[in-house]
C-alpha cells in the first residue's frame, strides 16, 4: 500500500516541483556598482597602468643610486696569458649628473598623475555604465509586466470582437483592428524580451554574476539630483586632467631630449677584481698582485650628434600632438556637457506630459467602468460596452509604457550629466555609500608648460 501511494503521489510531487518557477537572483543598485568596480577588466587595466607608471618613476630616480654587480671570468690559458684571470669581481656605478634626467623624472611623475586620472575616469565610466544598464534592465522588467497585462486585454478584446462579429454587431474591420492591436502588443513584448536579455547579460558581464534570472530591486535605485550647470570647465573631470597630464609628461621628455646636446653627463664607477694564480700571470708580469681596485668619474660632453637632434624633434612633435589632443578632448567634453545639461529640461517636461497622459487614461478607464456598472445617467447617450472597457485598458497600459520610456530617458540623461559635470562620484558616495570605491583623482595643472 505504501508503494502504491508513493507511485500515485510521485507524479503530483513532480508536477508541483516543475511548476515552481526558477529562482531569480536579485541585486541592488549599490551592490551592482560595487561588484562592477571590483570585477571590471577596464579598471584592472587602469590599475596596472598606475603600477607601471609608479615603476617608471622609480626607474627614472634610481639611476642616481649606485648599482652593484658581481661577476667571474674563470678560464685556463697556456703560454702567454691574454685577458684577466678574474676569480670574481664587484662593480659599482651610478649617474652623478645629467640635466636631461631631471626632465625625465618630471615626465615620469606627470605620467603617474595621468595614470591616476585615467584610473579615476575608468572607474567613473564603469560606474556610469553599470548605473545606466541597471536602470535599463529595471525599465525592461516593468515593461514586460505591463505588456503582459496589455496582451491579456488585447486577447480579451479579440474574443469580444469575434463574438460581436458572429452576432452581426461589428464589422470585420473592427475584428481585424483588434487582431492588429494584439499582434502589435506581441511584437512589442518580443522586442522588450530581447532587450531585457541583452541588458541582463551586460549587467552580468559587468558584475561577474550569472545572467540567468538576474533581476533588479526597483526600490534600491536612488533619485539622481539635478546637475549644477555652472561647474568649472575641467574641475573634477579625470578624462581632461589625464589628457593634459599626459601632454605635460611628453613635453618634459621633449625638454630632456633637447638638452642632451652641449650638456655634460657625469657618471661614477668603481671596480674590485680578484685575480687567479693558476694562469701563470706571475711568470710573465712583474709585481703581479691578486687584489686590484679601481674607481673614477666618466665625463661625456656631446658636441655633435645628428641622431640626438632628430630624436629631440620627434619628441617635440609628439608632445605638441598630445597637447592638441588634450584640447580636443576638452572641447568635445564641453560640447557634450552642454548638450546633456540642455536636454534635461525638455526631458523633464516630456516625463511630466507622459505622466499626465497616463493619469488621464486611468481616469478615463475608471469612468468607463463606472458607466458599465451604473450607467451613464443619460438615456440618449451611447452606453459603453465591454469592448470599450478593453480598449480603455489597453490605452491606459500604453500610456504607462510611454511614461516608463520617458522616465528612463530622463534618469539616464541625469546620470550622464552628473558625470560630465564632475558630480557622479559625489552622488554615488552619498547615495549608495561606496566608501573608497571611487577615489578622488590627484590635482594637476591643465595649462601648457
Amino acid at each position: 500500500m505504501r508503494l502504491v501511494r508513493s507511485l500515485i503521489c510521485f507524479p503530483v510531487v513532480l508536477a508541483a516541483a516543475l511548476a515552481v518557477p526558477a529562482a531569480h537572483a536579485q541585486i541592488s543598485f549599490s551592490s551592482a556598482i560595487d561588484l562592477a568596480l571590483r570585477n571590471s577588466p577596464k579598471v584592472k587595466m587602469a590599475e596596472a597602468d598606475v603600477a607601471k607608471s609608479t615603476a617608471v618613476l622609480s626607474e627614472s630616480r634610481d639611476v642616481f643610486i649606485p648599482s652593484l654587480s658581481a661577476g667571474s671570468g674563470l678560464g685556463y690559458s697556456y703560454g702567454f696569458p691574454v685577458g684577466q684571470p678574474t676569480l670574481y669581481s664587484f662593480t659599482v656605478q651610478s649617474l652623478v649628473f645629467d640635466q636631461s634626467q631631471k626632465n625625465y623624472i618630471r615626465a615620469a611623475r606627470m605620467g603617474l598623475e595621468a595614470a591616476n586620472y585615467a584610473l579615476a575616469d575608468a572607474r567613473q565610466a564603469i560606474a556610469e555604465d553599470t548605473a545606466l544598464t541597471y536602470l535599463a534592465l529595471d525599465h525592461d522588467l516593468q515593461r514586460l509586466d505591463a505588456l503582459q497585462q496589455q496582451l491579456t486585454f488585447a486577447s480579451r478584446l479579440t474574443e469580444i470582437a469575434q463574438a460581436r462579429l458572429d452576432a452581426n454587431q461589428d464589422s470585420r474591420i473592427d475584428f481585424t483592428k483588434s487582431r492588429l492591436t494584439a499582434a502589435q502588443v506581441r511584437l512589442a513584448r518580443l522586442h522588450t524580451e530581447s532587450d531585457t536579455n541583452f541588458q541582463r547579460q551586460h549587467l552580468a558581464n559587468l558584475t561577474g554574476l550569472p545572467a540567468e534570472g538576474l533581476s533588479t530591486i526597483h526600490d534600491s535605485i536612488p533619485q539622481p539630483p539635478a546637475p549644477v550647470a555652472d561647474t568649472p570647465a575641467v574641475t573634477n573631470i579625470p578624462a581632461i586632467q589625464a589628457a593634459y597630464a599626459s601632454a605635460q609628461s611628453k613635453f618634459q621628455v621633449a625638454f630632456g631630449d633637447s638638452r642632451k646636446m652641449y650638456r655634460p653627463q657625469i657618471a661614477f664607477a668603481a671596480q674590485y677584481n680578484r685575480y687567479a694564480e693558476f694562469n701563470n700571470y706571475q711568470d710573465y708580469y712583474r709585481n703581479f698582485q691578486r687584489n686590484n681596485f679601481s674607481f673614477g668619474i666618466q665625463l661625456n660632453w656631446p658636441i655633435f650628434n645628428a641622431n640626438l637632434r632628430a630624436k629631440a624633434r620627434e619628441s617635440v612633435a609628439d608632445a605638441v600632438r598630445a597637447q592638441y589632443d588634450a584640447d580636443r578632448v576638452k572641447k568635445e567634453f564641453l560640447e557634450g556637457r552642454a548638450k546633456a545639461v540642455n536636454a534635461l529640461p525638455e526631458l523633464a517636461v516630456r516625463t511630466e506630459i507622459a505622466t499626465l497622459d497616463r493619469d488621464l487614461a486611468q481616469q478615463q478607464l475608471e469612468a468607463v467602468q463606472i458607466q458599465l456598472n451604473q450607467g451613464s445617467g443619460n438615456p440618449n447617450a451611447p452606453q459603453p460596452t465591454p469592448k470599450d472597457e478593453q480598449n480603455a485598458r489597453i490605452q491606459e497600459r500604453q500610456k504607462f509604457l510611454d511614461m516608463l520610456d520617458a522616465d528612463l530617458a530622463l534618469r539616464q540623461t541625469q546620470i550622464s550629466a552628473l558625470r560630465v559635470t564632475g558630480q557622479l562620484e559625489q552622488w554615488l558616495k552619498s547615495s549608495v555609500r561606496l566608501d573608497n570605491t571611487l577615489p578622488q583623482a590627484p590635482s594637476a595643472a591643465t595649462s601648457r608648460p
